[in-house]
């Protein structure tokens, strides 16, 4: 049943059969949450799960205080402490989405973010940190007593393998690793790190899904298939059909598709990504954290994943309130109207999630271009604000967005302690007068059919290349920017292209003239995403590649960016060369300065607050989150303490 015909079914097309007002459908308040006080009625005083128990007097598991860490992680509840049981239900949109297993079930690394997303990672694997001032060399102390799911210590060593066999092996990572340096234990619960160039973003990364390499590759186990350790590997690995010892070992360490594979997380995959339709974790006995009354934790018993290929299937499994937990896909603005008329009926809430991306769509022509007139055209900063003094936003966001938002610029949302006013805002009113005086300046001449013609004579025109799929209100959105550009004399086209085909063509290929994306870095996520202000990424620097690979190579490759890029590149050395967070905080309000100055990209619309659907039987989930891969949702928001009442 197509997704029409199954709302006009279910009664969820209409809006004349329903109450409710516009603002409540698109209201996220937590409705039908059911919060009852006191603890959950199948909470009691046993210390760990009911089957945990049986294996224990069976003999078949160490009892709990062999299990625990000497000093376990303490977990406050949101709501209330828990009861043990029950599976929590969630969905992905095929294969390729199990990155997003990360969220609920994979968020466990040596840092981590608080739940309110505090701008500098706390302590978590680790029970703590220290930083040399230069910030190359970092020392972890380990949750001494924690174990892999198997029951084998987790210790330094096992952090050690991961940084100078794994990811210092080029076999396994021929382009050398992300972090150059090394690793050293100095006891079985103490681990440094000393790198060869400055990494103060690196807690940052380690409370972000980067850490996770560290977290996730059990020394003792993985060893065998690694060929520093086994001499045979090469034909074992043929023998299971592998090309070769790399593949076999990725393989095996692949934590959604290996069962064998022990895990620090709070769940264990027990049916891998690739077996069926279903993904399945349960409960992991050696879990290393308790709720305040020293119950260990996850309360509950199983994670179950949907595996599903359309969008709409999903939707109609939240809508009947088969789904526990669901962001992505089906958070979109389009479907939140539908949703909010259902949650009576599927039993489900609304947990609202503040995305920490800043904008709906960034549009990024190329600084760089290979076109040297169209390059200069695009460099001049008169041609980028008569641009964006072109565009409609208030039409845009009406007609594309749901009324939701507000005209924006590529630039730190009011969240952010790094929100400017003057920057968000800046060129964005629709001023078709104001747009032709500055394109004017630049593109004075036009020829018989209105189009501003290039210094060599030629009609400007230009294309916009977007990724199929992944935002459906894009094509619209271009479409009418197109509309927009024409009127001042500006012809440009719009083209969508498969998602490999446009990483490859604005990444190291820069073959685009210009490309769309939506705005990360708009939160506490700004250090790690910062490529909209600068040119400091070489996969997502869509306006500047050439100048980051100018800076990145020394010189040698690329090309050379004019004084202000260069200022704020020094500045972001600056800023990854140094321990201290206030000084970090002071670099980047200089590198926002030059960026809100220097005007690279051109904003459309303020990322509007995004939302989650929650059954109403998930208990201790917070009604609000901050919303982002970085963060990355809802995992610290800590799923171990989630139950099911």
């Amino acid at each position: 049943m197509d997704r029409r015909r199954f709302l006009l079914t279910t009664g969820a097309g209409t809006l004349a059969l329903t109450s409710l007002s516009a603002c409540d459908l698109l209201s996220t308040d937590p409705t039908n949450g059911n919060r009852n006080s006191g603890r959950d009625r199948g909470a009691s005083g046993a210390k760990e799960a009911p089957g945990l128990q049986k294996l224990v007097k069976a003999g078949k598991l160490p009892r709990l205080a062999e299990r625990l860490p000497k000093s376990p992680l303490v977990v406050t509840p949101v709501e209330r402490v828990g009861a043990y049981g029950g599976d929590l239900t969630s969905a992905i949109l095929g294969p390729a989405e199990a990155v997003q297993l990360y969220r609920i079930v994979g968020y466990e690394y040596l840092m981590r973010w608080s739940p309110q997303w505090k701008s500098v990672p706390i302590p978590n694997i680790a029970t703590s940190v220290k930083a040399s001032p230069d910030a190359r060399q970092f020392t972890f102390a380990l949750r001494e007593g924690m174990r892999w799911s198997n029951g084998d210590p987790f210790t330094a060593h096992d952090i050690v393998f991961v940084q100078n066999d794994v990811f210092n092996n080029l076999e396994l990572y021929p382009a050398g690793p992300t972090n150059a340096g090394t690793a050293q234990a100095l006891d079985d619960h103490t681990v440094r790190f000393t790198f060869d160039e400055p990494n103060g973003l690196f807690l940052q990364e380690q409370a972000s899904t980067m850490g996770l390499d560290y977290v996730t590759r059990p020394s003792r186990y993985l060893k065998r298939f690694h060929a520093k350790y086994n001499r045979d590997v090469a034909a074992e690995a043929k023998k299971e059909k592998f090309a070769g010892w790399t593949e076999y070992f990725s393989a095996k360490a692949d934590r959604w598709v290996n069962p064998d594979l022990p895990t620090v997380f709070p769940w264990r995959i027990t049916q891998g990504v690739g077996e069926g339709t279903r993904v399945v974790l349960e409960r992991n006995p050696y879990y290393w954290k308790v709720d305040p009354d020293g119950r260990q934790l996850p309360y509950i018993d199983r994670v179950v994943y949907s595996v599903v290929s359309d969008p709409e299937v999903l939707l109609t499994h939240v809508l009947a309130g088969d789904i526990d937990f669901q962001l992505r896909p089906t958070n979109t603005l389009t479907n939140k109207p539908v949703l909010a008329r259902r949650r009576e009926q599927g039993h489900y809430r609304f947990s609202r999630a503040v995305p920490s991306n800043m904008n709906t769509m960034v549009l990024c022509l190329n600084l760089t271009h290979g076109d040297r007139v169209l390059r200069d055209v695009f460099r001049n900063r008169d041609f980028r604000i008569g641009l964006s003094l072109a565009i409609n936003r208030k039409e845009i966001i009406d007609t594309a967005y749901q009324k939701q938002g507000k005209p924006y610029q590529a630039a730190p949302r009011p969240e952010s302690e790094f929100y400017d006013e003057k920057f968000a805002t800046q060129y964005t009113e629709y001023d078709v007068a104001g747009a032709n005086q500055h394109l004017d300046r630049v593109l004075p001449d036009k020829d018989d059919k209105g189009f501003r013609l290039r210094p060599d004579g030629r009609r400007l025109e230009f294309t916009v290349e977007f990724a199929n799929g992944i935002w459906p209100e894009y094509p619209a959105v271009l479409e009418l920017i197109r509309t927009y550009a024409t009127k001042v004399g500006v012809d440009l086209t719009i083209r969508g292209e498969d998602r490999a085909l446009f990483d490859v063509r604005t990444g190291e290929a820069q073959k685009h003239d210009a490309a769309v994306w939506q705005g990360a870095g708009g939160w506490n996520d700004i250090y790690l995403n910062p490529y909209f202000y600068l040119p400091a990424s070489a996969g997502a620097t869509y306006f500047g590649r050439a100048w980051w690979d100018w800076y990145l190579s020394g010189g040698k490759n690329g090309e050379e960016p004019p004084e202000p890029t260069k200022r704020q590149l020094t500045l972001f050395d600056q800023l990854k060369g140094t321990a201290d967070p206030g000084r970090r905080t002071s670099l980047m309000k200089q590198i926002l300065a030059i960026a809100r100055e220097e005007f690279y990209t051109i904003g459309i619309n303020l990322q509007p607050e995004e939302y989650a659907t929650v059954n109403n039987r998930l208990r201790n989930v917070p009604d609000t989150m901050p919303n982002s891969w970085v963060y990355p949702t809802p995992g610290p928001t800590n799923p171990e303490q989630y139950f099911i009442s």
